[in-house]
């Protein structure tokens, strides 16, 4: 089974996968970026940093490859924190999945945009970081093209909103008694 938490920079994915992590026994976090970073640290220097590496086909095919590996070999929870807004990445990674038989929860964290800025600066980006300039992109994303199960986090706490998906991923028996 995969959860992929999806949300705009800021929106909690990676504190919400951590907490996920603590308390499903059998939880691994997967994060994609890491093979962007790999690619951007091995390609020859004219091909370095060429824009979002979600835009580079070999980043979008090596992690479905990746994640489906993981999905077929590991006996539990796949925990993937990574905003997806593109369409054609959504399509060759999670649709791909999806249509693979791949038990996956998509979720989109949602947040009103003050409260994602307060929580960006929170974490040390500057005012007009690249991640606050995505928000209205992500905003777009997520109510047209990108489909998911949206949790409103400004009405919910950390707390419950891992609860919110642990209930409705139906893995309440995998969870540690903590």
């Amino acid at each position: 089974m995969i959860i992929w938490l999806n949300g705009a920079f800021g929106s909690g994915k990676s504190t919400i996968a951590d907490l996920l992590h603590q308390k499903i026994e059998f939880s691994h976090i997967y994060d994609p970026e890491q093979v962007g970073y790999f690619l951007w640290d091995n390609f020859p220097g004219k091909m370095k940093r060429k824009g979002d590496f979600q835009n580079i086909e070999i980043w979008r095919n090596i992690n479905y490859q990746i994640i489906k590996h993981m999905n077929d070999n590991y006996n539990g929870v796949i925990i993937i924190p990574m905003t997806i807004v593109n369409i054609d990445c959504y399509n060759q990674i999670i649709g791909k999945l999806i249509n693979d038989g791949v038990d996956i929860h998509h979720y989109i964290l949602d947040a009103d945009k003050e409260i994602i800025k307060k929580r960006l600066l929170n974490r040390g980006e500057e005012e007009n970081s690249w991640a606050e300039q995505q928000i209205d992109r992500c905003f777009q994303a997520f109510d047209s093209k990108i489909s998911g199960e949206k949790i409103d986090t400004n009405k919910f706490n950390l707390k419950e909103t891992v609860n919110i998906i642990i209930e409705k991923s139906n893995i309440n028996n995998l969870i540690f008694d903590i």
